[in-house]
């Protein structure tokens, strides 16, 4: 059957009998979408497409089939079918939606592939991505350790998950390239916020990286892309629905991002965060989501290799390792293992932790008596001013700036106390940087009740 463009459009955009339009085929989506990656669909009737979509939605088995489409426009890494010693699995990876001071990837990966279970070990293949707008990113923080390589090639990439049960590499040219162009388009198009375009761009990615099973962080609050419970609800299950359909296990945790995750904020800053988590002495709301998700990934392996009877973990049992893994020194041992791996230098880093800063410095004092509260939206654009994240792709981030918050949400503080300091990329950006952490930083007569920081569990 030949396909037209136009009246794809014309079928999902619906008419006055048929506002909400139709559902789609995987055909008619496969047409679209490896059109538009060969060059043979403009960019006008994609973007026709992406507004109907908007405004329309999609089902879940239509969403799967957009992101199989989309998963199959470059290659897929298949873990299970190689000869590389070692390479066995389950293979489980953790996808947050982003927010500000959130490096739960860093330490949660060697937690992860330290814990020692009934099955084996979880191995992490870790596909991550870069700063944009106020969120920070992954690949960033990574490469501000001096050397550290994240353009893995993919049997190096499965070598070090054999080796060292992890590793960080970022999104390929060959894979996924319906996304690189749909997200392009759909960021100048205001067609970014539709769940199904999200979770097909999601999932795209992660079933590409070659995992059995998924943990997702979607995150709500003022620092989040998803404001409310609500919304951040609706993509959970989305991302959950869509996941099983393509065959995967996957769960959501909902969790707060009404303020910062953790002291500090910035690329280099969040890694020595994670080597404080590693050391057993990271802030408690990092540890708290850290151990949430490590044994929500624990969980999904066990479930992955069919463990049954009395070598079963409880949710209980899954905790108890992954504390004993940080305990005991391994997970550490594994990150700076991994640090190794990908070109960067243990000792070097260990010696930076605590010293290595950017010399354009200020600090931000308490203006009143009261309740400290910090909107996390507000600090993360300041980061952006600072260099910690970008306005466009191809904008440059500093890896030493950021903010170390010596008051966190809720501290009570009396006037001129220390708050933060903060550390920018050059003179200049500082001052738009400041005024925007005035606005963040307001003061309560009362403690203000803080949301919990995991609202909800789907499965």
């Amino acid at each position: 059957m030949a396909f037209r463009a136009v009246d794809i459009i014309m079928k999902k955009r619906g008419s006055p009998l048929e506002p909400k339009g139709q559902e789609l085929s995987r055909q008619e989506l496969e047409f679209l979408i490896k059109g538009y990656v060969a060059g043979e669909i403009p960019d006008y009737q994609i973007a026709a497409w992406l507004m109907a979509v908007y405004f329309n939605g999609m089902t879940f088995d239509e969403t799967a089939a957009l992101t199989s489409v989309m998963l199959h426009s470059g290659r897929v890494m298949d873990h299970h079918h190689t000869d590389i010693p070692g390479l066995t699995g389950p293979f489980v990876d953790k996808h947050s939606t982003g927010g500000v001071g959130d490096k739960i990837s860093l330490p949660l990966a060697p937690i992860v592939a330290a814990c020692h279970l009934p099955f084996g070990k979880v191995q992490i293949p870790m596909m991550s991505g870069r700063a944009l707008g106020h969120t920070g990113g992954t690949l960033d923080k990574l490469e501000s350790i001096e050397g550290y390589r994240v353009g893995l090639q993919v049997e190096e990439f499965q070598r070090l998950i054999a080796s060292t049960g992890f590793a960080m590499t970022g999104q390929t040219q060959d894979v996924v390239p319906a996304d690189r162009l749909l997200y392009a388009l759909r960021d100048v198009t205001a067609t970014v916020e539709s769940i199904p375009l999200i979770t097909a761009s999601i999932l795209s990615k992660k079933v590409a990286e070659g995992s059995d099973g998924l943990v997702f962080d979607v995150k709500y609050g003022s620092g989040a892309f998803m404001k409310t419970k609500e919304d951040a609800q609706r993509l959970a299950e989305s991302l959950v629905g869509t996941a099983k359909a393509m065959g995967k296990k996957a769960t959501a945790l909902i969790t707060s991002m009404a303020s910062p995750l953790g002291r500090k904020i910035g690329n280099f800053l969040e890694i020595e965060e994670t080597i404080e988590c590693l050391q057993g002495r990271g802030p408690a709301d990092v540890m708290e989501l850290t151990y949430a998700l490590a044994v929500q990934m624990l969980l999904l392996g066990q479930e992955i290799s069919q463990v049954v009877g009395t070598e079963r973990l409880s949710a209980d049992q899954a905790l108890e390792r992954c504390q004993e893994a940080l305990s005991s020194g391994r997970a550490l041992e594994l990150f700076l293992q991994n640090v190794r791996d990908q070109g960067g230098h243990p000792e070097r880093l260990m010696e930076q932790v605590g010293q290595r800063r950017s010399p354009f410095r200020r600090e931000v004092h308490a203006t009143q008596d009261g309740f400290l509260q910090l909107d996390a939206f507000k600090l993360g654009l300041a980061g952006v001013h600072l260099g910690v994240g970008r306005n466009r792709t191809e904008d440059a981030v500093c890896p030493d700036a950021g903010m170390i918050l010596h008051k966190v949400q809720g501290d009570k503080v009396a006037a001129g106390d220390l708050i933060m300091e903060v550390f920018g990329q050059n003179e200049a950006c500082l001052e738009p940087a400041l005024a925007l952490i005035q606005e963040a930083a307001t003061y309560a007569s009362q403690k203000p009740q803080e949301p919990q920081l995991i609202y909800k569990e789907i499965h």
